[in-house]
Parts: C-alpha cells; structure tokens; sequence
C-alpha cells in the first residue's frame, strides 16, 4: 500500500471507530508520539499493543472523530516519510459540542505499516474534554 492508502485507512478507521483496525495499521514496533500531549494522554506509545490498548481505551472518551481533513500532504524526499497539514473534525459527547483541531502529522510508513506517527496538535484548538 501505498503512504496514501494507508492514511485513508486510517482515516475511515478513526471515523468508523475501528480501534482495532487502527491498531493493525502499526508496525509491532511503531511508535505514536505525541509532543504536546493533553493533560492525561500519554506523549509516546511504543508497539502495536501499546498503541491498541490505548485507541480502545480512546472509544470511552468523549471525543467522537468526525472527519479528518487533508489541507495538504507534504511527500518528503524519503518515500516513506510523509506529512499532513490536517483539521481534525470531531464533536465532545458529552455536550454535543461540535469543535476543529489543527495539526501537523509526520509518518514514516514501510512495507504498508505505520512505523512512526508523530503528531503536533494545536492544542488551543481542543475544548476541555472532561
């Protein structure tokens, strides 16, 4: 697959809320980092059943991912290194509060696997989720 088709996979995985499918899209040794983590979410999951553990526990929250919105996908001159300019669409559940996030993705993807997920939320962006 190519680093396209795995990040539409992964978006109608986060749409449909298909932890598991998300899960399988990592490496066993892929690597989700997080530099300006929420209060609460961890800043670095290493290995794919760190990475499953934590998107399940993701469905109990109360965030509901709507859309992933592609601004623009930068192709880097390492074909596996990719990155994404992206607007989270979502809503909190609890207050059916409709809210965007702005975010710079980086992903290196091999052999169809997500190695890395380097991501740079503007947290500003997101509401109190308690």
């Amino acid at each position: 697959m190519t680093p396209e088709e795995v990040l539409e996979l992964r978006r109608q995985y986060l749409i449909d809320r298909d932890f598991e499918s998300f899960a399988e899209l990592f490496a066993e040794d892929g690597v989700i980092e997080m530099p300006f983590a929420l209060q609460g979410v961890p800043d670095r999951l290493v290995g794919r059943e760190a990475i499953r553990e934590f998107s399940l526990k993701a469905g109990t929250r109360a965030v509901e991912i709507t859309d992933l919105r592609t601004v623009q996908l930068h192709r880097t001159t390492d074909p596996e290194v990719v990155i994404l300019e992206l607007v989270t669409e979502a809503r909190h559940t609890t207050t059916d509060t409709p809210f965007q996030a702005t975010c710079i993705q980086v992903f290196r993807i091999q052999d169809g696997k997500i190695k890395l997920f380097r991501d740079y939320v503007g947290a500003h962006s997101v509401p109190d989720l308690s």
